[in-house]
């Protein structure tokens, strides 16, 4: 039997830079909406937290930044965040309405991809997209609704 200590996630730097960054509101039009973190996911290089005005937070644990990515259209609650490092770093987004969206960052390797690159996948979910998951290789894709619908998308970033 797995003791409770087991599943527990701890972080032993604080993650003040990145708290600091995210603001606690924003202004939409005339009047302030307060941004709830709603999603995250780390990896050895990276935190990505979502949040309820749709804009995706990545912070870089090495440089100690923090880059913000939008998804353009209608401002979604992001609800679940997945990231992969394997060539590239990838990171997928899903949202309340069901759109996933796949940001290809930039990378400092020669010959890598020297300009973010976004891929929407549009209309296969009808609801809140509530998990991400990825092939180890990043060219399959899985998420899941709050339905229970899984769907595969298959992808090719060098084409």
């Amino acid at each position: 039997m797995a003791s409770t200590q087991d599943s527990v996630l701890r972080e032993f730097c604080p993650l003040y830079n990145l708290l600091n960054a995210i603001p606690v509101k924003v202004q939409r039009g005339f009047r302030s909406v307060l941004v709830y973190l709603t999603a995250v996911d780390c990896s050895p290089d990276f935190v990505a937290v979502g949040s309820s005005i749709g804009m995706l937070y990545l912070y870089c644990r090495r440089q100690g930044h923090m880059t913000k990515y939008s998804i353009e259209g209608k401002t979604d609650s992001l609800t679940a965040v997945k990231l992969l490092s394997c060539f590239d770093d990838l990171v997928a987004v899903g949202t309340a309405s069901g759109r996933v969206a796949v940001f290809q960052l930039v990378s400092p390797l020669p010959g890598r991809n020297k300009q973010l690159r976004r891929l929407d996948v549009q209309g296969l979910h009808r609801g809140p997209v509530t998990a991400l998951a990825w092939s180890t290789n990043g060219m399959k894709l899985f998420s899941g609704d709050h339905k229970g619908r899984v769907v595969f998308t298959a992808l090719d970033l060098d084409q």
